[in-house]
């Protein structure tokens, strides 16, 4: 078939689906955690119980996984409403109210939705939406992610019908002219990437596709795939035809098995429709994809040591020069980028390179997808233009902090990035102001902390993670990373010394030097950031011996106000798992400071009408404790 032909079968397919009543629910895995499955089943039986026959279709995410699960209500000349937190009791409601009768059920309702065309993927009318850009996003949670006729009918496949008509310099001027950066973290531009790839002589080349999510707090790339995965698909063909390759894989992590599932579904439907396969819509270009599955190795993440691992080889970095586009995978020419990418690729072959760099700044052009995670009030997934302020997404976007706390940091960019605190609020989200301040792009990854974290335990925390997952291949990484651990665990310990800044410094700036891949070059970030933005709180671990955040148990005490103690509550003492609590009924309770593990049951066990258990530092005068300074119970 050609490509008008198979258009115009999504196109009456679509156009059947909109002129009756249908069902969305999000069946990522986040709408799924939150009992997303249960509730399709519960709409199939409601709709068997009143006879009805509504299609129920499973969608993506669109983003707001604070809200799962989400259900969407769209009928013919009506609103179409989004439904937040859907349970399985909700749902004859919602089929009483508003799939067979008129009542909308809007006391239930996030928000509703409008469009204005076929081709218009539909927006809710919320106000955190209006600050965002959906490029990447723009279908996720609106199509059904396994029926490749609504990616069709959505502009899907127009970029590469587009692109097969274009010469290969044709397509990678275009790239050049976007000025589309590599989303996986170092920003490298892709057009270099596939002019190397494209002049190299050596066959067969290979295009790969870096789905390795790895980091802390991120799931961007597994919502793109769960959601869209097609689109990815299609950049990876378009790359095939421009560097002259016919064969792809998508290294995806094995913990994804819900994306895996899609992409299988995914290949097998563009396959099916000759958008691969041999003779792409009638050319003389053939492209084949496969599925490798990683075993979860961060590290397998970095470019090289993921094509060792495609290779059947274990998963470590090997030096570069000479780099993928010269001798990658098998020792040919590779062309490797992130998920991401490539599902900018086919917007940019459609709409050309002048409109992509029109969007973002200076130096990073288009939009960058983010993760918002930890301690935001709406947590999931955004996509905002180059440009963009954390303060805009934190507070616009995300929500602001949960139960009203202060903003103390973001961490940015991975357990590789950097903890950025309250005074770069204001700064642009681009590459470069990112790398000025410290940390980097990364993937998207963004963690939020507020006051009752402390920044010296965060980089102990990801400094942690660095260390477990580094391949060992390096000294310095293997070495130098478990030194400034040790160093880090002394200091909230309580063991700290005058002199450990110092060595801190000595031996970030050595790892950084003396890595091989990025992981070990980039793991000192959170250590160097919490330094240059946070010291004074370095200073009271290792000076003062507490923790301005009561976070580090060994510099934390608990401790009951007898004022506040009713003596004849028994919460503390039935719960404390170490029985360090003692007092008998009518007597005050008191705390053994020796047998107390800082565990915190008996701040969570108090009632709240008395809220007698205060956390504190070592450093507190009990006696002359002020109540006001109490922190709240969480």
């Amino acid at each position: 078939m050609t490509f008008e032909e198979i258009n115009n079968r999504a196109k009456s397919e679509w156009q059947a689906l909109q002129k009756g009543s249908y069902i969305l629910v999000g069946t990522a895995t986040c709408g799924r955690a939150a009992g997303a499955l249960d509730v399709v089943d519960a709409f199939g039986k409601e709709m068997k119980r009143r006879g009805l026959e509504v299609p129920i279709i499973q969608v993506g995410c669109i983003g707001l996984c604070h809200a799962e699960p989400l259900v969407t209500i769209s009928k013919p000349d009506s609103l179409r409403v989004v439904y937040h937190n859907v349970t399985q009791e909700i749902v004859p409601r919602l089929v009483e109210g508003y799939v067979a009768g008129d009542d909308p059920c809007l006391e239930l309702a996030l928000g509703t939705l409008e469009g204005d065309g076929e081709e218009t993927v539909y927006i809710p009318e919320l106000s955190r939406f209006e600050r965002e850009l959906r490029l990447i996003l723009r279908r996720c949670g609106y199509i059904d992610p396994e029926n490749i006729n609504h990616y069709i009918v959505n502009g899907g496949y127009s970029g590469l019908e587009k692109a097969l008509n274009m010469s290969p310099e044709k397509i990678i001027g275009e790239l050049k002219k976007s000025g589309l950066r590599g989303r996986g973290g170092a920003g490298f531009p892709t057009h270099q990437k596939w002019e190397l790839c494209r002049k190299a002589r050596n066959i067969p080349k290979y295009v790969i596709c870096n789905a390795d999510e790895g980091d802390p707090g991120a799931f961007m790339d597994r919502v793109v795939l769960e959601s869209d995965p097609q689109q990815v698909i299609e950049g990876m063909i378009i790359a095939g035809y421009a560097i002259g390759a016919e064969q792809g894989y998508i290294y995806v992590r094995a913990e994804y098995p819900l994306a895996i599932e899609r992409i299988q579904i995914a290949l097998e439907q563009a396959k099916e429709l000759g958008f691969l396969g041999d003779n792409i819509l009638g050319s003389d270009f053939g492209f084949h994809i496969e599925i490798a599955a990683g075993a979860g190795a961060f590290v397998s993440g970095e470019e090289t040591a993921l094509m060792a691992a495609i290779e059947g080889k274990m998963s470590t970095p090997r030096p570069r020069p000479p780099y993928p586009a010269e001798s990658g995978l098998w020792g040919r020419p590779t062309l490797l980028n992130n998920v991401k990418t490539f599902a900018n690729v086919p917007l940019i072959t459609e709409r050309g390179g002048d409109w992509f760099a029109s969007i973002g700044t200076e130096g990073s052009k288009g939009t960058a997808v983010f993760t918002l995670a930890g301690k935001v009030a709406n947590s999931g997934l955004t996509e905002v233009p180059m440009g963009t302020t954390l303060r805009q997404l934190v507070y616009d976007i995300g929500g602001g902090i949960t139960e009203d706390k202060l903003f103390k940091a973001v961490q940015i960019g991975g357990p590789s990035g950097g903890c950025l605190a309250e005074s770069l609020l204001d700064i642009p989200i681009d590459y470069d102001s990112l790398r000025e301040a410290g940390s980097m792009m990364g993937s998207g990854g963004m963690i939020v902390m507020d006051e009752d974290n402390c920044m010296v335990d965060a980089a102990r925390f990801f400094l942690d993670f660095s260390t477990k997952e580094s391949c060992g291949k390096c000294t310095m990484c293997r070495l130098g990373t478990v030194q400034m651990l040790h160093i880090l665990e002394d200091i909230t310990a309580g063991r700290g010394k005058i002199g450990d800044i110092d060595l801190l410094l000595e031996l970030a700036e050595d790892v950084k030097v003396g890595s091989l891949c990025g992981l070990g070059k980039t793991a000192p970030n959170p250590v160097l950031t919490t330094l240059r933005y946070f010291k004074d709180e370095y200073g009271a671990h290792i000076l003062e011996k507490c923790c301005p955040a009561r976070v580090c148990p060994e510099l934390t005490v608990y401790y009951i106000l007898p004022d506040k103690c009713d003596r004849a509550c028994e919460h503390c003492i039935l719960t404390c798992p170490t029985e360090a609590i003692k007092g008998d009924k009518g007597e005050v309770k008191i705390i053994d400071q020796e047998k107390c593990s800082k565990c915190g049951t008996c701040l969570e066990v108090c009632p709240l009408e008395y809220d007698a258990v205060v956390k504190l530092s070592p450093v507190s005068s009990l006696p002359s404790l002020k109540l006001s300074e109490r922190k709240s119970k969480k």
